[in-house]
Protein backbone atom coordinates (compact mmCIF):
# COMPACT_ATOMS: atom_id res chain seq x y z
CA UNK A 1 0.00 0.00 0.00
CA UNK A 2 1.39 3.46 -0.89
CA UNK A 3 2.46 5.62 2.04
CA UNK A 4 0.45 8.61 2.85
CA UNK A 5 1.01 11.96 1.52
CA UNK A 6 1.63 14.22 4.32
CA UNK A 7 0.10 18.09 2.67
CA UNK A 8 -0.56 20.39 5.11
CA UNK A 9 -1.24 24.48 4.30
CA UNK A 10 -0.21 27.15 6.13
CA UNK A 11 -2.27 30.20 5.55
CA UNK A 12 -4.97 32.97 7.23
CA UNK A 13 -8.50 32.56 6.39
CA UNK A 14 -9.20 36.83 4.81
CA UNK A 15 -5.76 35.84 2.53
CA UNK A 16 -6.40 35.99 -1.08
CA UNK A 17 -2.94 34.47 -1.42
CA UNK A 18 -3.89 31.33 0.66
CA UNK A 19 -7.17 30.65 -0.23
CA UNK A 20 -6.60 30.21 -4.03
CA UNK A 21 -3.96 27.72 -2.70
CA UNK A 22 -7.40 26.07 -1.10
CA UNK A 23 -9.31 26.36 -4.01
CA UNK A 24 -6.64 24.78 -6.62
CA UNK A 25 -6.26 22.14 -3.49
CA UNK A 26 -9.87 21.21 -3.59
CA UNK A 27 -10.26 21.31 -7.98
CA UNK A 28 -8.03 18.87 -7.63
CA UNK A 29 -9.39 16.71 -4.87
CA UNK A 30 -6.27 16.45 -2.83
CA UNK A 31 -6.83 15.74 1.19
CA UNK A 32 -5.00 18.40 3.30
CA UNK A 33 -4.42 19.48 6.36
CA UNK A 34 -5.47 23.38 7.50
CA UNK A 35 -3.17 25.19 9.85
CA UNK A 36 -4.33 28.67 10.51
CA UNK A 37 -1.94 31.53 11.18
CA UNK A 38 -1.96 34.91 12.86
CA UNK A 39 -0.93 38.38 11.61
CA UNK A 40 -0.15 39.14 15.13
CA UNK A 41 1.38 36.38 16.56
CA UNK A 42 2.62 33.68 13.59
CA UNK A 43 4.07 30.47 14.71
CA UNK A 44 7.09 29.23 15.65
CA UNK A 45 6.18 26.48 12.36
CA UNK A 46 5.78 29.28 9.77
CA UNK A 47 8.97 31.35 11.27
CA UNK A 48 10.74 28.21 10.52
CA UNK A 49 9.40 27.51 6.73
CA UNK A 50 9.22 30.81 6.02
CA UNK A 51 11.92 32.64 7.71
CA UNK A 52 12.98 35.20 4.77
CA UNK A 53 9.67 36.68 3.95
CA UNK A 54 7.47 34.98 6.92
CA UNK A 55 4.36 35.28 5.53
CA UNK A 56 1.27 32.69 4.03
CA UNK A 57 0.67 30.74 2.25
CA UNK A 58 3.29 27.84 2.77
CA UNK A 59 2.62 24.50 1.20
CA UNK A 60 3.92 21.53 3.17
CA UNK A 61 4.63 18.40 0.96
CA UNK A 62 6.19 15.49 2.54
CA UNK A 63 8.07 18.03 4.47
CA UNK A 64 9.23 20.29 1.78
CA UNK A 65 7.55 23.82 1.99
CA UNK A 66 6.64 25.37 -1.07
CA UNK A 67 6.39 29.09 -1.05
CA UNK A 68 4.99 32.17 -2.72
CA UNK A 69 1.68 31.58 -4.28
CA UNK A 70 1.69 31.45 -7.93
CA UNK A 71 4.79 29.20 -6.99
CA UNK A 72 2.62 26.77 -5.05
CA UNK A 73 -0.43 26.87 -7.61
CA UNK A 74 2.12 26.02 -10.52
CA UNK A 75 3.87 23.35 -8.00
CA UNK A 76 0.28 21.66 -7.05
CA UNK A 77 -0.51 21.49 -10.90
CA UNK A 78 2.87 19.55 -11.96
CA UNK A 79 2.60 17.27 -8.99
CA UNK A 80 -0.94 16.27 -9.42
CA UNK A 81 -1.44 16.29 -12.91
CA UNK A 82 -5.28 15.86 -12.93
CA UNK A 83 -7.60 18.46 -13.53
CA UNK A 84 -5.02 20.85 -14.59
CA UNK A 85 -5.17 24.39 -13.55
CA UNK A 86 -2.58 26.24 -15.79
CA UNK A 87 -3.37 26.57 -19.85
CA UNK A 88 -1.59 23.67 -21.81
CA UNK A 89 -0.61 25.63 -24.86
CA UNK A 90 2.88 27.64 -24.28
CA UNK A 91 0.94 31.13 -25.52
CA UNK A 92 -1.97 30.77 -23.44
CA UNK A 93 0.31 29.88 -20.40
CA UNK A 94 2.42 32.83 -19.96
CA UNK A 95 -0.93 35.12 -20.80
CA UNK A 96 -2.02 33.49 -18.03
CA UNK A 97 1.51 33.96 -15.77
CA UNK A 98 1.53 37.61 -17.09
CA UNK A 99 -2.18 38.55 -16.26
CA UNK A 100 -1.24 36.91 -12.36
CA UNK A 101 1.35 39.52 -12.00
CA UNK A 102 -0.80 42.26 -12.88
CA UNK A 103 -3.84 41.17 -11.12
CA UNK A 104 -1.12 40.49 -7.80
CA UNK A 105 1.00 43.69 -8.20
CA UNK A 106 -0.73 46.17 -10.54
CA UNK A 107 -4.30 46.16 -9.44
CA UNK A 108 -3.52 45.07 -5.63
CA UNK A 109 -1.01 47.88 -5.26
CA UNK A 110 -3.50 50.32 -7.05
CA UNK A 111 -6.62 48.77 -5.80
CA UNK A 112 -5.79 48.66 -2.06
CA UNK A 113 -2.17 49.34 -0.94
CA UNK A 114 -2.11 52.88 -2.42
CA UNK A 115 -5.48 53.38 -1.88
CA UNK A 116 -5.70 52.78 1.93
CA UNK A 117 -3.03 55.42 2.67
CA UNK A 118 -4.70 57.81 -0.10
CA UNK A 119 -7.48 61.03 0.78
CA UNK A 120 -11.17 60.41 -0.58
CA UNK A 121 -9.53 62.49 -4.26
CA UNK A 122 -6.54 60.25 -4.27
CA UNK A 123 -8.88 57.19 -3.95
CA UNK A 124 -11.00 57.88 -6.73
CA UNK A 125 -8.22 58.37 -8.94
CA UNK A 126 -6.47 54.96 -7.99
CA UNK A 127 -10.25 53.69 -8.21
CA UNK A 128 -10.51 54.30 -11.68
CA UNK A 129 -6.83 53.27 -12.37
CA UNK A 130 -7.65 50.63 -11.01
CA UNK A 131 -10.81 50.02 -13.17
CA UNK A 132 -8.53 50.34 -16.53
CA UNK A 133 -6.12 47.77 -15.48
CA UNK A 134 -9.38 45.54 -14.40
CA UNK A 135 -10.50 46.51 -18.00
CA UNK A 136 -7.35 44.18 -19.59
CA UNK A 137 -9.33 41.11 -17.65
CA UNK A 138 -12.76 42.16 -18.88
CA UNK A 139 -11.54 42.16 -22.81
CA UNK A 140 -9.97 38.25 -22.02
CA UNK A 141 -13.26 37.28 -20.43
CA UNK A 142 -15.34 37.90 -23.91
CA UNK A 143 -17.08 34.69 -25.27
CA UNK A 144 -15.54 32.63 -22.01
CA UNK A 145 -16.79 31.12 -19.18
CA UNK A 146 -13.87 31.48 -17.30
CA UNK A 147 -10.79 33.67 -17.31
CA UNK A 148 -9.26 29.76 -18.00
CA UNK A 149 -11.99 29.14 -20.55
CA UNK A 150 -14.61 26.09 -19.89
CA UNK A 151 -13.40 25.28 -16.33
CA UNK A 152 -11.63 27.26 -13.61
CA UNK A 153 -8.16 28.07 -13.92
CA UNK A 154 -4.75 29.56 -12.87
CA UNK A 155 -6.04 33.26 -13.50
CA UNK A 156 -9.74 32.36 -12.00
CA UNK A 157 -7.96 31.71 -8.76
CA UNK A 158 -5.56 34.33 -8.71
CA UNK A 159 -8.37 37.06 -9.77
CA UNK A 160 -11.04 35.74 -8.33
CA UNK A 161 -10.00 35.22 -4.90
CA UNK A 162 -8.01 38.88 -4.94
CA UNK A 163 -10.47 40.84 -6.78
CA UNK A 164 -14.21 39.66 -6.34
CA UNK A 165 -13.40 38.26 -2.71
CA UNK A 166 -11.34 39.95 -1.55
CA UNK A 167 -10.75 43.99 -3.06
CA UNK A 168 -14.64 44.19 -3.74
CA UNK A 169 -15.00 43.82 0.26
CA UNK A 170 -11.80 46.33 0.96
CA UNK A 171 -14.03 48.90 -1.50
CA UNK A 172 -16.85 48.62 0.28
CA UNK A 173 -16.03 48.81 3.52
CA UNK A 174 -14.37 52.24 1.89
CA UNK A 175 -17.67 53.62 0.56
CA UNK A 176 -16.21 52.80 -3.30
CA UNK A 177 -17.53 51.14 -5.72
CA UNK A 178 -15.17 50.31 -8.46
CA UNK A 179 -16.56 47.78 -10.75
CA UNK A 180 -20.44 48.74 -12.05
CA UNK A 181 -22.57 45.87 -14.40
CA UNK A 182 -22.99 48.45 -17.01
CA UNK A 183 -19.05 49.27 -17.55
CA UNK A 184 -17.89 45.66 -16.41
CA UNK A 185 -20.94 43.19 -17.91
CA UNK A 186 -18.27 39.67 -18.79
CA UNK A 187 -16.44 40.20 -15.24
CA UNK A 188 -20.02 40.41 -13.67
CA UNK A 189 -20.99 37.26 -15.51
CA UNK A 190 -17.44 35.78 -14.38
CA UNK A 191 -18.16 36.09 -10.50
CA UNK A 192 -21.80 34.67 -11.17
CA UNK A 193 -20.09 31.77 -12.46
CA UNK A 194 -17.26 31.40 -9.78
CA UNK A 195 -20.04 31.24 -7.67
CA UNK A 196 -21.52 28.17 -8.88
CA UNK A 197 -18.02 26.38 -8.54
CA UNK A 198 -18.13 24.64 -5.25
CA UNK A 199 -14.20 24.19 -5.01
CA UNK A 200 -14.48 28.04 -4.90
CA UNK A 201 -17.75 28.60 -3.28
CA UNK A 202 -16.08 26.71 -0.27
CA UNK A 203 -13.04 28.61 0.43
CA UNK A 204 -14.70 32.38 0.36
CA UNK A 205 -14.47 34.25 3.52
CA UNK A 206 -17.64 35.26 4.79
CA UNK A 207 -18.62 38.46 3.82
CA UNK A 208 -19.27 40.60 6.68
CA UNK A 209 -16.57 39.62 8.62
CA UNK A 210 -14.58 39.71 5.67
CA UNK A 211 -15.71 43.24 5.20
CA UNK A 212 -14.88 43.80 9.06
CA UNK A 213 -11.24 42.12 8.06
CA UNK A 214 -10.18 44.89 5.40
CA UNK A 215 -11.57 47.63 7.11
CA UNK A 216 -8.72 46.54 9.94
CA UNK A 217 -6.33 46.53 7.11
CA UNK A 218 -7.38 50.23 5.56
CA UNK A 219 -6.16 51.18 9.26
CA UNK A 220 -3.22 49.08 9.16
CA UNK A 221 -1.76 49.82 5.82
CA UNK A 222 -2.95 53.98 6.55
CA UNK A 223 -0.51 54.09 9.94
CA UNK A 224 2.36 52.25 8.35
Amino acid sequence: MAEKEEVKLLGIWASPFSRRIEMALKLKGIAYDYVEESLDNKSPLLLALNPIHKKVPVLVHNGKAILESHVVLEYIDETWKHNPILPQDPYDRSKARFFAKLVDEQIFNAGFVSMTKAEQQGREDLAEQTRELITYLEKELVGKDFLGGKSVGFLDLVAGSMIPFCLERGWEGMGLQVITDDKFPEYKRWVKNLEKVESVTDCIPPKEKHIEHMNFMVGRFRSS
